[in-house]
């Protein structure tokens, strides 16, 4: 069996003296893994960096079989940011949660766009709000979408700062009054209205604590049972700037 695609590197593991185990998110085959013999060579280890985007070749004699990876590098994404330890931390947060949540060999075409137009944006300004949406966007794509359009209570789209841990919808500040010590908060740049400027530091930790929730209740505590290391150094990172923003 042989298949060609575009893919974007999630991982890349030694395996033997000098071959790889790489993961690709695809297009057209899902989350995908397989074998890059000679790898770990000084000529071709660049291509597997996480974020690289790669035209993927595999074959494998049976389709379950885990295949042999020979790619193009089309882009080097990773080599891009190396002097931004933010935007490399975010990056590699992105791949980890990627291949943490997504099913074997499932295609979610919509999905590997909206992450590749993720790892597009890590040079924007506004790559980190992007980063908070596109994990909404993941958890919509796996069946665990939030609605924070209108309030879960009233119906109302006014007011709206709190997000029900049970429901995963936003509820308006009256509403959520008597409940507010059990509700989660929903940053300002989360709320239905015009799109505003770039977020402060302070409400981008919201946005990621708040996906955070949900990604551990409904994904990672049915992989591992947490969140991958990448994401926490990130997330770490994030509040390390909030803190110092609110400190000047």
């Amino acid at each position: 069996m042989k298949w060609s695609d575009q893919g974007i590197v999630l991982s890349a593991k030694k395996h033997g003296e000098n071959s790889l185990i790489v993961v690709l998110l695809t297009e057209n085959h899902g989350k995908h893994a397989g074998l890059v013999r000679g790898g770990t060579n000084r000529r071709v280890r660049g291509i597997y960096e996480p974020g690289n985007f790669v035209i993927a070749n595999w074959s494998a004699r049976l389709e379950e079989h885990l295949g042999t990876w020979v790619c193009e590098l089309v882009t080097a994404k990773a080599g891009l940011i190396l002097n931004k330890p933010l935007r490399l931390s975010g990056l590699s947060s992105a791949c980890a949660v990627a291949e943490r949540s997504l099913p074997e060999r499932e295609p979610h075409p919509i999905f590997f766009s909206n992450f590749k137009n993720l790892v597009d944006s890590i040079n924007l300004n506004n790559w980190t709000a992007y980063y908070v949406n596109w994990e909404i966007n993941l958890l919509a794509e796996l069946g665990f979408g939030l609605d924070l359009t209108s309030c879960a209570a009233t119906g109302s789209k006014e007011n709206l700062i709190y997000v029900s841990p049970k429901s995963g919808r936003a509820v308006s500040k009256s509403a959520g009054k008597p409940y507010h010590h059990k509700l989660l908060p929903l940053p300002l740049f989360l709320r239905p209205g015009p799109e505003s400027k770039q977020p402060p530091m302070s409400d981008l930790v919201l946005g990621l604590e708040l996906t955070q929730y949900f990604l551990e209740r409904h994904i990672f505590s049915y992989a591992t049972g947490d969140e991958p290391s990448a994401r926490t150094r990130f997330v770490d990172r994030l509040r390390q700037l909030a803190t110092i923003s609110c400190i000047e």
